[in-house]
């Protein structure tokens, strides 16, 4: 088989479209990269202490960053200058191992509905408290009502063509994501100081009454963390929205450096503040999780910066899920009218200016399907942590180590046995390693939820 194959002509790249920068690409990333995971760090690095949980974040960020250069190299086949462009994260993989399957970013998409969903729980929770009191009985809220409309709002922004459209909603991302980064921050901040500045927690972190318990609150702690850093599944993507010269791997660079720069600083300033303030009974998301209910209007204004950051956040990774799915079906019908007609509506307007929408029937019942059964699954798996962890650990390894690896291998020809080819493979073993243990520890708390909680509501 030529691997070449499978690969997009240049030809037919419409360069046009390229016109990305550092920063537009650094905007894609922290929008992919800061999401779900950064309400969670108090309680992870409760989990780890003081010790190893800053370590471990640290450790992760370096990590990610090192392969996620090994991934942009790749972009190109065969030199990394001058070769053919890749458009997906798939496409390299093809091309330079053969054909692989790989697990996909759907399940970024279900963490990203229950989090949006648990936000918009909290602002009305928070506001009910406000007016009636915090011994109010009636301030729940219906997860699935919320999750029905996030999806709603996806339904729109899917029909958007691809990320070259959509860096204006990256960036109101990055400053939503930006916005409650700060508010948390301060807010967690200010219930340290309420106690004197001292410093909760412990070296080990939290102590439960059974080790078995600890030691899975760990495991999941470990998944939360690689759900974090998650973004390599559309570094191709996002690098394909670049202009050339310069060389695009070299702006990817630089922008991974950037944008993974900007988030672990986040996180540790974030994770560590939190973790000082609440101690060993930090929340599971510091916005929901009964932290902070006043000032209510700064609360509100936080989870609403989270809702539209993951507005913004869900299109970057469901874009090339889109793109996927349709090519495949549109090789396998080419003659089909229906996936393959367009059709021009002009819509007029008396208070905006007139214009014609583009309407691809394929495109329009595909990403609905998706979308419908994504916020189905969220419905039916309302845990945040779990699902986060769980997500987290099953696609650090294939998608952030095992396949920049493999295909850095590949490119430069590293011989088996070779010295490089051990430290290599020895980082990725450690990182199987991780994976396999969070996975477990995210399962059994799955588990755990489901015998304590129904499906359709969500647990913080």
């Amino acid at each position: 088989m030529d691997r070449r194959a499978v690969v997009y002509d240049a030809e037919a790249v419409d360069d046009h479209e390229r016109q990305g920068t550092v920063w537009t690409a650094t905007s894609h990333i922290v929008a992919a990269v800061v999401g779900s995971g950064v309400l969670a760090l108090a309680w992870t690095v409760a989990q780890l202490g003081w010790v190893v949980g800053p370590l471990v974040l640290v450790g992760f960020s370096c990590v990610t960053y090192y392969t996620s250069t090994l991934l942009a190299n790749c972009y190109r086949y065969p030199d990394p200058v001058t070769g053919t462009p890749n458009r997906e994260y798939i496409d390299a993989v093809r091309c330079y191992l053969g054909p692989k399957n790989y697990v996909n970013l759907w399940g970024t998409l279900v963490g990203y509905t229950i989090t949006a969903s648990a936000s918009m729980i909290a602002v009305k929770r928070v506001n009910c408290f406000h007016r009636e009191g915090y011994g109010a009985g009636d301030c729940g809220a219906s997860g699935s009502t919320y999750m029905v409309v996030f999806g709603v709002f996806q339904l729109l922004l899917s029909q958007l063509p691809s990320l070259h459209n959509i860096a204006w909603l990256s960036v109101v991302a990055v400053a939503t994501s930006f916005g409650y980064s700060f508010i948390s921050l301060g807010l967690c901040a200010a219930k340290w100081a309420s106690h004197g500045g001292a410093v909760r927690g412990t070296l080990a972190g939290a102590d439960l009454d059974f080790p078995r318990d600890k030691a899975f609150n760990v495991l999941l702690a470990l998944g939360n963390i690689a759900f974090s850093y998650t973004f390599a599944d559309v570094l191709i993507e996002i690098q394909d929205t670049l202009r050339s010269p310069p060389a695009e791997n070299k702006t990817m660079k630089r922008a991974s450096f950037y944008g993974l720069s900007m988030t672990t600083v986040f996180y540790l300033l974030l994770g560590c503040t939190g973790y000082a303030a609440f101690g060993n009974d930090a929340p599971g998301n510091i916005l929901t999780g009964f932290a902070f209910y006043e000032p209510f209007w700064l609360v509100d204004i936080a989870n609403i910066c989270v809702i539209v950051h993951l507005i913004g956040a869900y299109q970057v990774f469901a874009q090339p899920i889109f793109a996927r799915l349709e090519s495949y079906v549109a090789c396998q019908w080419p003659d089909a009218k229906f996936i393959n007609a367009t059709y021009y509506v002009r819509v007029p307007g008396r208070w905006w200016p007139a214009a014609t929408l583009a309407v691809a029937p394929l495109k329009l019942v595909l990403r609905t399907i998706i979308i419908m059964f994504t916020t189905l699954v969220a419905m039916l798996l309302p845990f945040f942590n779990a699902v986060l962890g769980l997500i987290g650990a099953l696609g650090f390894w294939p998608l952030s180590v095992y396949f920049p690896v493999s295909m850095h291998v590949a490119r430069l020809g590293i011989r088996r046995g070779e010295p490089r080819w051990w430290s290599l493979q020895a980082m990725s073993f450690v990182c199987l390693l991780i994976s396999i243990a969070a996975s477990i520890g995210s399962v059994q708390d799955i588990v755990h939820n489901l015998k304590a909680a129904a499906p359709f509501k969500t647990v913080n």
